[in-house]
């Protein structure tokens, strides 16, 4: 269940139906991205990893951590291995497409967060134009 704080001429339990998004051309999509469990700092943050031949051996390492002697330790926030997804995420500026009454649907023109099924939060646009 989610909580919209704000909202004039609903009461809880009423029925919000799409024709709130007949003049609006432009949404905001939140939601949560696919999981894509343990993944590796080549994958997770984009990392070109270390030469692939003439006796490397350090191929999708992740490279130095931290310093020498001084300060001789990793700092917070280093990029490094570690899960990747399940994050809230939101998509600016999407435009609406079509909007299916029957199937109570909007079709939107680009990438939404999540997996099939998931449930997304749809906005009007804070940025259109930008």
């Amino acid at each position: 269940m989610i909580e919209f704080k704000g909202l004039k001429g609903y009461d809880a339990g009423d029925e919000v139906g799409l024709d709130a998004f007949r003049e609006i051309k432009y949404v905001d999509i939140t939601g949560t991205t696919k999981g894509k469990g343990f993944q590796g700092a080549m994958k997770r943050h984009n990392f070109s990893g270390g030469p692939s031949s003439h006796g490397s051996k350090f191929h999708r390492h992740l490279g130095g951590t931290g310093q020498a002697t001084t300060p001789a330790r990793t700092f917070k926030g280093t990029k490094m291995a570690g899960r990747m997804g399940g994050e809230q995420q939101t998509i600016q500026n999407l435009e609406i497409v079509f909007i299916d009454e029957e199937k109570r649907a909007i079709l939107v023109k680009g990438a939404v967060p999540g997996v099939k099924g998931s449930f997304v939060i749809v906005k009007k646009a804070k940025k259109v134009g930008i």
